[in-house]
């Protein structure tokens, strides 16, 4: 859609209440269109009040809708957590499940006042902008969606954010150009992402960022933090000692793992449009019982649920990524993933240390595989060895007929000469 386009409908802004939101609800006011903003209160931690974006935006002209997604995005906390959904290079993607909660949780509440259009200010070089219409286009099919910042009218009028600046000071509107910081930040719950400017430059250390959710790990106190976390059913149910709802847990989990430099990543991702994008990631409260939950799963799941679990995992965490969170691939890993976490039972305690997470005992698992005795290098009750002499006959069969059939190679050096025969 473009601008013209827009006549007739009544348009659901969503807004963060910052320069590039206050600029688009302006100029389509100016446009004489029908505008209704909303925004999502998901705990962002760089939001003390979030009725402040209510405030910042009426000097649009524009009412502000303020809906509260803060038990939503704690419960696609724990999704993450269960399913271990890292994306690309091992981090926690806290924009991506941020957008699908924001989407579904906005959607119902523009479509009851009427809204025909979701409005939103991603770039035309991001997966945000996947992400708004994606979720749109499943969740709502009737609704139509504009993208103001892949609008002609709109990228000549504004090029850049001092242009914006200018035309809201000229309608009288406060607008500033901050340089406090050298790089844009998104925040909520699970996490914050901070990118562009000069974290777009390889040459530009990830310590440039300072973090809003805790310390870098040089930062972080000398003395170790011991933290005891109890699941049920790969679901977090104590910390230290004291029942947490799945808000209070990430809360309370954010702010061990934050003081404590946990949490810190610095990635080279893969968009979803092609192009790579460089960001850094603070994630304290997901990396500290995402931890934790998986030494649980490595006392419960055996071999090949294991390698199940990660595929469906990585899977996971890709249809996060790419705005497919409720696609059906994603509901039948999700659910693949419930039925390993069924056994998911036990409690953890591990220490912090200066962005470091150490293993320090694992207790009150019912369901767990581990025998000492069947492992141990000493006599025990276990494993009899014996027993194993007729498993490895079975191995050494095959092993025998792929080298006496001249299979058996080095890929690795000597220039994978056969070595069968020798």
């Amino acid at each position: 859609m473009k601008l013209a386009d827009l006549k007739g409908h009544k348009l659901g802004i969503c807004v963060s209440g910052g320069l590039d939101s206050k600029t688009v609800t302006t100029r389509l006011i100016e446009a004489g269109l029908d505008v209704l903003c909303f925004t999502a209160d998901l705990a962002q931690p760089d939001e003390t009040d979030i009725n402040d974006v209510a405030k910042r935006m009426a000097t649009t002209g524009a009412d502000t809708v303020i809906v509260d997604l803060k038990a939503d995005m704690a419960d696609a906390c724990f999704m993450m957590i269960k399913a271990q959904a890292m994306y690309d290079g091992g981090y926690w993607n806290t924009t991506g499940i941020a957008r699908a909660v924001t989407v579904h949780g906005l959607l119902p509440a523009m479509q009851e006042r009427g809204c025909t259009v979701l409005v939103h200010g991603a770039t035309g070089r991001g997966n945000d902008q996947i992400r708004f219409e994606r979720y749109t286009n499943t969740l709502a099919p009737r609704m139509k969606v504009y993208a103001p910042w892949r609008d002609d009218t709109l990228l000549q009028q504004f090029p850049g954010r001092k242009e914006m600046a200018a035309y809201l000071q000229e309608k009288g509107i406060e607008a500033k150009v901050e340089k406090t910081k050298r790089y844009s930040t998104d925040a909520n719950l699970a996490g914050l992402s901070h990118e562009a400017e000069d974290l777009e430059s390889l040459d530009t250390s990830e310590l440039i960022v300072k973090p809003e959710m805790g310390v870098w790990p040089h930062e972080a106190p000398e003395t170790m933090e011991d933290v005891t976390v109890r699941f049920v059913r790969g679901r977090c149910v104590e910390i230290n000692g004291e029942a947490v709802t799945p808000l209070q847990a990430l809360q309370k989990a954010n702010q061990i793992g934050g003081r404590n430099g946990v949490g810190m990543k610095n990635a080279l991702e893969n968009r979803v449009i092609g192009t790579k994008s460089r960001g850094v990631y603070e994630a304290p409260g997901l990396d500290l019982l995402g931890y934790c939950l998986r030494a649980v799963y490595q006392c419960t799941l055996d071999r090949r649920s294991t390698g199940l679990f990660h595929a469906m995992s990585r899977l996971i965490a890709e249809q996060v990524y790419d705005a497919r969170l409720f696609d059906p691939g994603a509901r039948a890993a999700l659910a693949g993933i419930d039925v390993f976490a069924e056994y998911a039972t036990a409690t953890v305690t591990v220490s912090l240390y200066r962005g470091n997470i150490y293993f320090k005992s694992l207790g009150s698992s019912p369901n767990s595989l581990y025998n000492p005795a069947d492992a141990s290098m000493e006599a025990s009750d276990g494993l009899d060895p014996r027993s194993s002499q007729g498993f490895v006959e079975v191995q050494a069969c095959e092993a025998l007929n792929i080298a006496r059939a001249g299979q058996i190679a080095n890929p690795f050096w000597g220039r994978g000469k056969l070595l069968a025969g020798r």
